[in-house]
């Protein structure tokens, strides 16, 4: 190599090698294909070696862009450790918390409780991240989840605020009516729920669904409306306005766990919605609410 690289050639090869492309690359930067295509000629010409082989289908890394993108990859894993154990040091419950949590989750046991959050932490700015998918928190996706598993990931601090119990719901129109004769609404195929899949096949509740929906809140939905019963959680259901019919359903009991990284429990923000989350918010009282 003829010239040293600067810190912004490393991450500038590593975001057009995990875009695939150049034109990827400039889209997830916001830069222009022209000005990330001169910096790329740029630093292929000070260290004297092609990066990148230009492929009609994208960019792939050459031997020496492997290199380059192994010492970009540490340099990366190295500034967050640190950003980690910096914000760690922080004092006071100021600032922005990045929660991530299901949409259920979130109807159901974080939104009632959100009017005593603001009132106990004021400058405390929740960033609420619905999804069914889970953000890495070893990567910075978020500094706390609030995730329904068996067992969390061996490198997360975790704390089991209850067990999400379900069982078969209708609206209260249906009170009286047998079981069985009430139109089911399932999961569609878009909505990966292995465990949901084979109770309704067992029970031989697949013979009777009349809708699938790619969601629970969606489902949910349709029981309120009259369209029929479906398996929900508890603590969704547990109202004047839902009807249960049978127990609840032992094999989809699934602990719910609030997780964070070890090296951010400790920053004051993220420690105060923590302990905000599991010793003063009820919902842990939630959901032993629908423990009969």
């Amino acid at each position: 190599m003829n010239e040293s690289m600067a810190w912004s050639d490393y991450s500038t090869v590593l975001l057009i090698a995990e875009s695939g492309s150049l034109s990827a690359a400039a889209r997830a930067s916001r830069e222009s294909h022209p000005t990330l295509m001169r910096r790329l000629n740029a630093i292929e010409g000070r260290l004297g070696v092609r990066l990148f082989e230009r492929f009609r289908q994208g960019y792939q890394a050459t031997e020496a862009g492997e290199e380059v993108l192994a010492t970009a990859r540490r340099m990366r894993v190295l500034s967050r450790e640190t950003e980690r154990k910096l914000s760690g040091r922080d004092q006071r419950p100021f600032g922005v918390v990045v929660l991530t949590t299901t949409d259920t989750i979130f109807a159901g046991l974080i939104a009632p409780v959100l009017p005593a959050f603001r009132a106990a932490y004021p400058d405390i700015e929740l960033d609420i991240r619905l999804s069914n998918a889970v953000h890495d928190l070893a990567r910075r996706d978020a500094d706390i989840a609030l995730r329904p598993a068996l067992e969390p990931a061996g490198y997360l601090k975790g704390r089991k605020l209850g067990v999400i119990r379900q069982a078969l719901y209708s609206s209260a129109e249906f009170l009286g009516v047998a079981r069985d004769e009430i139109p089911i609404i399932g999961p569609s195929g878009a909505m990966p729920y292995d465990a949901l899949d084979v109770y309704m096949r067992e029970e031989g509740l697949n013979r009777r669904c009349a809708m699938r929906l790619d969601s629970l809140m969606a489902m949910h939905g349709a029981v309120a409306s009259g369209a029929g019963a479906a398996v929900l959680p508890t603590y969704l259901c547990e109202t004047p306005d839902f009807t249960r019919h049978g127990d609840n359903i032992e094999a989809l009991e699934t602990p719910l766990w609030l997780l964070v990284h070890p090296d951010l429990q400790r920053t004051a923000r993220v420690r105060a919605t923590l302990d905000f989350l599991a010793d003063h918010s009820g919902i842990g009282k939630r959901l032993e609410g629908g423990k009969t």
